[in-house]
């Protein structure tokens, strides 16, 4: 069901979750003369104190939510939230139909011009140079506003872009799960690998949640896919719109690869072949995000030469192999933003050739994948590994036999402890390949701490 504003016009909404996209989102409905319902579990007292002050016609519960969200013309899902939680269903039983946030957002906004990305690993720099190379080809007068699940919520932003701008939204599977007509003009999917399993209830369900990024698609439309990633390819078959793919080498139906020191890239129909030179950052998956980026742009007919200008001025994202400064010889970098084990593997391979060399902070909240997959890199390059959070006994027993385990409990003793045993020419990697909410607010307060913390040592 796609959601019309019209025709649910001076109607009642229910906003269940009130993180960054579900209060972007009452604040948005309120905007449109909806009287909303927002509800959390949190306690109510927590609520004001976070929340501060909203518009009259949206009126707050906490604690658990109500059966007065049943009487509500609508609803808005958090994408955060559980699926299984009973008002859903009692929802769902009731008539009331549930809307994403994403949704929402795109139904008050007159741009249908959307860019969209997804995958496990890279999403957020995808998105981001997708967002710069958009910035920097589209002819003057147009605009690329980048939103999504890379920090800035799409109610926030979709409404404000005019009908010949672009969207280029980072799209999660919580967001795309909770999607039902969710149509981008082009879409990526980068990779996928076991993550989020505690939320979907099983990789089944979650390579489901990121197909719904073409789900809506038609043959005018376009997607990038992963040529080397088995799943992705897999999954690709299923989808109706033009499909572009990238690899590390050339091959037949492919239309990005890598060759030497430079990208090169051929459309469908093409005669012409174009090379180009990557963002200057470490690791062989930062040339996939690369790829991925410019064949989106590409697909758009941008300018070759304004697609280079922004992959070569484009200097990565915040908390993702983030150098982070050096204490007495031992360099730092902040990868918090690896939430998962594969996340971890991109950053381990990209300091391949550090021979027992690292010391690497795991832990976190666990999110139920195991830690093994990780040996063979750890073997290779890694020093020591200091172990945070609640994870920690499940790395030792997957990880102890492999290299030294230093427990640590928090970031701050995990820091100290590096600067203990570690030496000249080493690195300190944070890259926790787990959820950060056990001690933190996100990955980013994580990655913010980190970097104070080596900061207030030099």
């Amino acid at each position: 069901m796609t959601f019309d504003p019209k025709a649910y016009k001076r109607k009642s909404a229910a906003v269940i979750g009130l993180g960054k996209s579900g209060l972007a989102a009452a604040k948005l409905l309120a905007k449109k003369g909806f009287a909303v319902h927002g509800s959390d579990s949190r306690p109510a007292r927590e609520l004001k104190l976070l929340l501060g002050r909203l518009p009259g016609n949206i009126r707050v519960e906490g604690g658990g939510h109500s059966e007065r969200l049943l009487k509500c013309a609508l609803a808005v899902k958090s994408p955060g939230l559980p699926p299984s939680l009973p008002i859903f269903g009692q929802l769902e039983a009731k008539g009331v139909p549930i809307f994403s946030e994403l949704e929402v957002a795109l139904a008050f906004g007159a741009c249908k011009n959307v860019v969209a990305i997804t995958g496990t690993n890279g999403k957020t720099t995808t998105t981001a140079l997708t967002g710069e190379i958009f910035k920097k080809a589209l002819p003057r007068g147009r605009k690329a506003l980048v939103c999504g699940n890379i920090g800035t919520a799409t109610c926030d932003v979709a409404p404000k872009a005019g009908k010949n701008d672009w969207l280029v939204i980072e799209a999660s599977s919580y967001q795309l799960d909770d999607s039902q007509a969710f149509h981008p003009k082009a879409a990526a999917i980068l990779n996928l690998t076991a993550d989020h399993i505690d939320h979907h209830g099983s990789m089944e369900r979650y390579i489901a949640a990121k197909a719904k990024i073409f789900r809506q698609q038609t043959q005018d439309d376009v997607c990038v896919f992963n040529a080397h990633d088995p799943l992705v390819m897999k999954l690709s078959r299923e989808c109706p719109a033009q499909r572009l793919y990238f690899a590390p080498e050339r091959g037949n139906h492919v239309h990005a690869w890598v060759e030497g020191d430079k990208l090169r890239f051929r459309l469908p129909g093409s005669k012409k072949e174009l090379a180009m030179t990557p963002p200057g950052l470490p690791g062989q998956h930062n040339l996939e995000n690369a790829m991925a980026a410019a064949l989106l742009a590409l697909s758009q007919g941008l300018p070759p030469a304004k697609i280079q200008a922004a992959l070569k001025a484009f200097e990565g994202v915040p908390h993702r192999i983030e150098e982070a400064g050096t204490f007495q010889g031992l360099r730092c970098i902040n990868d918090s933003k690896a939430t998962n084990v594969d996340s971890t593997m991109v950053a381990l391979k990209a300091l391949d050739g550090l021979e027992n060399r690292i010391l690497l902070i795991l832990g976190g909240l666990h999110k139920g994948s195991p830690y093994t997959p990780l040996r063979a890199l750890v073997e290779r390059g890694v020093k020591g590994i200091l172990t945070i959070g609640s994870a920690a006994r499940k790395i030792e027993e997957d990880l102890g036999h492999v290299k030294p385990i230093f427990p640590c409990g928090d970031l701050k003793t995990a820091v100290e402890t590096a600067f203990k045993i570690g030496s000249k020419g080493d690195v300190l990697l944070l890259s926790p390949a787990c959820a950060s909410f056990d001690q933190f607010q996100n990955f980013e307060d994580r990655g913010d701490q980190f970097k104070e913390l080596v900061k207030s040592a030099r």
